[in-house]
């Protein structure tokens, strides 16, 4: 397995992967059904936006996003999905242990996701990856600005064990 940058090539892959207006809704917040390639085309257009996809036997099985705020000094994992036909694999976890490893080896050493409270495949997931939740009252202050109540959690800060 290779994470590779992601490349506009990706996108319609990508866009495809979601089957129903309900996943697509916990994978990126998003009403629109089905996304379209210019959507995920168009994330990319943020400089702060490192989109990454994971490769196995040349075909991208996973795509995720690192979400860098240098003037928090923290990174968020962002728009985690796997390929339908790869999930319950481990795809998942290797993707999000490979994006926390970026994220730690580019200096940062908060590394923070959200989840949707009804997404508990990727719960299961994130946690298996070391991601555990953030404190209660630092999630209820940052959900405050959300359309959602998110499970807030953070990753390890050596990219490997607890937070």
């Amino acid at each position: 397995m290779d994470l590779l940058p992601f490349a506009a090539v990706h996108a319609a892959t990508v866009a495809g992967w979601p089957a129903s207006a309900g996943e697509v809704a916990l994978w990126c917040g998003r009403q629109e059904f089905p996304v379209s390639a210019r959507t995920v085309a168009d994330w990319q257009r943020d400089p702060d936006v490192r989109a990454h996809v994971l490769v196995e036997d040349g075909r991208a099985v996973a795509y995720g996003e690192l979400w860098f705020d240098a003037e928090e000094d923290e990174v968020e994992l962002a728009r985690i999905i796997v390929a339908p036909d790869t999930r319950g694999r481990g795809r998942g976890r290797e993707l999000v242990r490979a994006l926390l490893t970026r994220a730690v080896a580019a200096g940062y050493q908060d590394v923070f996701m959200r989840v949707h409270p009804d997404n508990d495949t990727a719960l299961r997931c994130y946690r298996g990856a070391g991601f555990a939740p953030v404190a209660p009252g630092l999630a209820a202050s940052w959900n405050e600005a959300q359309p959602v109540a998110y499970v807030w959690l953070q990753g390890a800060r050596d990219g490997a064990g607890a937070p």
